[in-house]
């Protein structure tokens, strides 16, 4: 009988063929994994990086880019050295992952020196990868207290080419040393880094000139004596919102004080130079005679609709003039949030009175003046609304929370009650604020 022949001769058998399938799809199942674990990491790079680019504040991005290349690579302990302005030793080390504990250990050991491995990287600012710390040439070992660490990544952060400090990665969670895909990722964290830093550092830059432009608008208060006066004013959180917040005070013949505090609508430069005009037209007409406070406003909203197309203005404009056993306060309000009145005894009151429509909305309608007897110690406190305005609180919460600081501060000198109310503040802080307070001489 003929042995069987092969149908398909020169192929390999049914269970060849098997095992070579099974590797096949091995091997497609490893560049898959491989390439869903890049996919993973291009998206928490990108979702880091975004999330370095929201910070507003250098101390928070500078932590942020430490604890999200821990997340990118899982390393137990990370830290950030920046460089001082030669270069040649750190000036700052943000560190996170060490415990509680390991922090106690390491109190009052102060700045690294630069030397070991982290003065390997100052001086050589190429990617570095150690499998053995205490085994590397540069290693000198670590401070008393320090945890006892074997990996090391470390990658240099630039700005605008210049190096700005160094990132280091120490101790992967899985045990395993850091790879060349670790260093990747952590390189390109550190392109996007150097750019939010330099970011936030021109962020800074405008806020300052900002707040410095706004300050050169605002008045010195001058004396007003026998009545001591304080203000304080704070920008807004962000820096392209120049406010149009401001206030003055005017000593007028026969003894007599004008106090203004205001705020134009908006959040531009426009806003402060209508704020700055505003203020010089206020000055001129309080010098042209007695006029009531209300008066005064009629005449500037008046004066601002005939000259110029300014936008609506808030403001509170007050007299104090002498009237035995103390003192005479007539004031109006064009829209703006009420005055504060702090008894000598410390008792907290808003005046809250009949307001009178904000400028540029109607000059014709009447503005009505209010007045009020005011004793010696007596303070009364101006404001703008960015000092209570809060979107979780109403107007009304935000006033009675800001009588109940008031009067938990009423004691301190005028400066430092000013600044205790700016410091501590119920809004949100995202608008500028202005507070001009006055105190009549104690008995």
């Amino acid at each position: 009988m003929a042995a069987e022949q092969d149908p398909f001769p020169g192929q390999p058998h049914l269970p060849e063929l098997h095992v070579r399938l099974r590797s096949e799809l091995g091997r497609i199942d490893e560049q898959l994994r491989a390439l869903l674990d890049a996919m993973d990491r291009m998206q928490g790079l990108l979702d880091a990086v975004v999330a370095i680019s929201r910070e507003v504040e250098l101390p928070a991005v500078l932590h942020r880019i430490v604890t999200t290349a821990m997340d990118l690579v899982g390393a137990h302990y990370g830290a950030l050295g920046v460089l001082n302005e030669t270069g040649d030793h750190l000036e700052q080390f943000i560190t996170a992952g060490l415990s509680e504990h390991e922090r106690a250990d390491l109190a009052g050991t102060g700045l690294p020196t630069g030397r070991g491995v982290l003065g390997h990287l100052i001086s050589h600012p190429e990617p570095l990868r150690i499998s053995d710390i205490p085994a590397h040439a540069a290693s000198v070992g670590f401070p008393s207290g320090h945890p006892h660490l074997r990996t090391l990544l470390g990658v240099a952060i630039s700005v605008r080419g210049e190096i700005y400090g160094d990132l280091y990665l120490s101790e992967r969670r899985d045990g395993q040393p850091f790879d060349v895909h670790d260093e990747n990722v952590v390189m390109a964290l550190a392109s996007a880094a150097g750019i939010a830093i330099e970011n936030v550092r021109l962020f800074e830059q405008v806020r300052v000139g900002a707040e410095q432009f706004q300050r050169l608008l605002l008045p010195a208060l001058p004396d007003l004596g026998p009545f001591t006066a304080a203000a304080v004013y704070r920008p807004a959180a962000e820096p392209s919102k120049l406010g149009g917040d401001w206030y003055d005070a005017v000593p007028l013949p026969d003894g007599v004080v004008a106090v203004v505090i205001g705020d134009v609508v908006g959040h531009d430069l426009h806003a402060a130079a209508t704020m700055a005009s505003t203020r010089n037209m206020l000055r001129a007409l309080l010098f042209d005679g007695g006029s009531s406070p209300g008066a005064v406003l009629t005449r500037l909203d008046r004066t601002l609709q005939a000259l110029t197309d300014n936008p609506v203005t808030t403001t509170a404009l007050a007299r104090i003039e002498r009237e035995a056993p103390g003192w005479r306060l007539r004031w109006s309000t064009a829209g703006h949030v009420p005055p504060l009145l702090i008894t000598p005894e410390g008792r907290v009151e808003i005046l809250t009175a009949e307001p009178g429509l904000p400028l540029g909305v109607d000059p014709g309608e009447p503005r009505p003046d209010h007045s009020r007897l005011l004793f010696p110690g007596t303070t009364l406190v101006f404001f703008t609304d960015g000092l209570i305005e809060h979107p979780s609180h109403s107007l009304d919460e935000s006033l009675d929370d800001l009588t109940e600081l008031a009067a938990v501060h009423s004691t301190l000198p005028l400066r430092d009650f000013v600044c205790a109310l700016a410091d501590h503040h119920p809004s949100d802080g995202h608008d500028d604020m202005a507070i001009l307070a006055l105190r009549t001489p104690p008995a």
